[in-house]
């Protein structure tokens, strides 16, 4: 599995030039998208990055790659992150890695969001193999959790009596839909409607590409533009 995975994270810096603006995502898959970015620095490449969690600042300190904020900045020109789903349509859930706020913040100040996965992560439906990660604030985050579960899920707290705490200092709680995600453009809304919750791991119409490593060799898929 991690053969894979770092076989679909170095296909994918292989889009990354120097000069560019880089995101860099968090997870296992991404960790070895940025151990290639290192070596490319390494190489002599003029990169600035902007990481999505603290556990990618460490790594990109370790290999000396040069960091900035989105606000120093701006646009950028690719981001390399994983999924924990992907459907045909490339819309995505992501959140597993307990960063999903910032990586959403990222994604959507790129140009193009470039995902790394093996292929045990295409699905036909989202949330058949693994449950939506939510991010919501600590204040009455339980009335929450009763307005979450009032859209047809079980809503599980990361971490249960020892919470796992966000890089933002927010909770996660984990979203079980018995036969997957029906509409998630429709549950993105109306999660988003409900005061508390922060952002969603659904991430829809934001990756361009998807790199799906297999036993057999690896897959690029893009994104339909006219859909």
């Amino acid at each position: 599995m991690s053969d894979r995975k770092r076989m679909a994270a170095e296909r994918a810096v292989e889009l990354v030039e120097d000069g560019m603006k880089v995101g860099l995502g968090t997870g296992s898959t991404a960790y070895y998208a940025i151990e290639a970015i290192g070596r490319l620095v390494r190489n002599g490449y003029k990169i600035v990055a902007v990481p999505t969690s603290l556990a990618s600042e460490r790594q990109a300190r370790d290999l000396e790659i040069p960091l900035a904020t989105l606000e120093e900045v701006g646009t950028l020109d690719i981001t390399i992150d994983g999924a924990d789903e992907v459907d045909r349509d490339l819309d995505l859930i992501k959140g597993m890695g307990g960063a999903l706020l910032r990586e959403k913040i990222v994604a959507h100040s790129t140009l193009q969001e470039i995902i790394v996965v093996d292929d045990s992560k295409v699905v036909q439906t989202l949330g058949t193999k693994f449950p939506l990660p939510v991010e919501v604030v600590p204040f009455s985050h339980g009335r929450t959790r009763y307005y979450m579960e009032l859209l047809g899920c079980r809503a599980e707290l990361r971490g249960g009596s020892e919470p796992f705490i966000t890089d933002n200092g927010n909770l996660i709680y984990h979203l079980h839909f018995e036969s997957g995600i029906e509409d998630p453009y429709d549950l993105q809304r109306k999660l988003k409607d409900i005061p508390g919750v922060v952002e969603t791991g659904l991430f829809l119409k934001m990756a361009k590409k998807v790199v799906v490593a297999f036993d057999s060799g690896i897959r690029v898929m893009e994104r339909d533009v006219t859909k």
